[in-house]
């Protein structure tokens, strides 16, 4: 009788793990569709473009050229402006 009684009690506590588990991942994906809903409402501010080279390489005495791309967003938004 007592064995009977701790393998129904095992199961409730894997079975309620488990309804645990599956409980979480559903809150996680409604979590995570709740903050990509948000990023409909960004659009872009600024955009910086700056090239230059690099110092000279003492092998073969080349310039290196170089390029740094800066962009940044605001959020809230309705509709982004094309310019």
């Amino acid at each position: 009788m007592i064995k009977v009684l701790r393998k129904k009690i095992r199961k409730r506590k894997n079975k309620s793990l488990t309804e645990r588990l599956t409980l979480y991942l559903i809150i996680g994906l409604m979590l995570a569709l709740v903050l990509l809903a948000g990023c409909s409402t960004v659009c872009p501010d600024q955009t910086k473009i700056e090239v230059g080279v690099t110092e000279t390489d003492a092998k073969n005495d080349k310039l290196q050229e170089k390029k740094l791309l800066t962009q940044t967003f605001k959020w809230g938004k309705k509709k982004c402006n094309d310019s």
